[in-house]
């Protein structure tokens, strides 16, 4: 699995993933660093994708 490459830009790709999902909320898409499993389980629930589906996309924006 990769590690989510987000510190520094968090808050493009949360704009980004906002976007393309109108039901996540800044609650959802808040990042506390090593908290990445509870964030993407959070995305997970809201999304319907897996968790390396959502790190894929994430890594991508």
């Amino acid at each position: 699995m990769d590690k989510l490459r987000i510190k520094g830009n968090w808050n493009q790709i949360k704009g980004k993933l906002k976007q393309s999902y109108a039901n996540l909320t800044d609650d959802d898409l808040t990042y506390i660093d090593g908290k990445e499993d509870e964030l993407l389980g959070r995305l997970q629930e809201k999304t319907g994708k897996s968790k390396d589906e959502i790190k894929n996309e994430i890594n991508k924006m």
